[in-house]
């Protein structure tokens, strides 16, 4: 059997928080764990000016998705120009993932299923459901569905559902 190969690994620079982070991250997600850590040697923290044995990066998996973490400083902070989508199948998955990971977090950063926790990482909440009645072929239905969203937070489908009916 051939090992699982992933050509495209999510690289997330952290101040100090990425071991914090991960583990953070792999109690939200199913399917999720901890893969090795890295630790910054006499050299590398002299040059970084981080502790000497402290977590450089730490490489973990989220639903069987790897990242990895830098403990790279406080040099670059997120943006929300790059953000992770979790695509759910329920509103009880919303909820879980949208209750978890805006724990913390900027509020005033919360809209339209987007979110950003309290790391700074940009999330989008997201019902696999949402693009149907975005994307209807009844411009009115489209219309209202896109209406309601832009007046939600947490993405709610009941609320869509009805705003389309």
């Amino acid at each position: 059997m051939q090992a699982r190969f992933q050509r495209i690994t999510p690289f997330l620079w952290f101040d100090t928080q990425a071991e914090e982070a991960a583990n953070f991250y792999a109690s939200v997600f199913p399917n999720s764990r901890i893969l090795t850590a890295t630790r910054y040697n006499k050299e590398s923290a002299q040059v970084s000016g981080k502790t000497e044995g402290s977590v450089m990066t730490i490489a973990f998996q989220l639903d069987g998705q790897d990242f990895t973490a830098l403990n790279g400083g406080p040099i670059f902070k997120f943006t929300e120009a790059v953000s992770l989508v979790v695509n759910c199948q329920s509103q009880d998955e919303v909820d879980h993932y949208w209750n978890h990971l805006s724990k913390g977090g900027d509020e005033k950063a919360q809209r339209c299923g987007w979110l950003k926790d309290r790391f700074g990482l940009s999330w989008q909440v997201v019902p696999t459901e949402l693009p149907k009645l975005l994307g209807d072929p009844d411009p009115d239905k489209a219309r209202k569905a896109m209406n309601a969203m832009l007046r939600m937070k947490k993405i709610d489908l009941k609320a869509l559902r009805q705003a389309t009916s």
